[in-house]
């Protein structure tokens, strides 16, 4: 899998881990996922990212650039 960033927040609105994903929405794809816990956020996001990745893909479409981390 590419190495995609995934922002987890906890959303007092929904009661629930949300998830979004910085280096899609930057490319205009905006897509969310959440879980009742922080691991059931993690998995979804996982799987999001996958489906987001599969589905430029068989489009045949670039996928953006994954932000990295960069240490002092």
């Amino acid at each position: 899998m590419n190495h995609y960033s995934m922002l987890i927040a906890w959303s007092d609105a929904d009661q629930a881990y949300v998830v979004s994903f910085p280096e899609w929405e930057a490319a205009g794809a905006i897509a969310h996922t959440h879980g009742d816990t922080y691991a059931e956020a993690v998995k979804a996001g996982e799987e999001m990212l996958a489906f987001l990745v599969d589905a430029r893909q068989a489009r045949g479409e670039p996928l953006p650039s994954p932000n990295m981390f960069v240490s002092a």
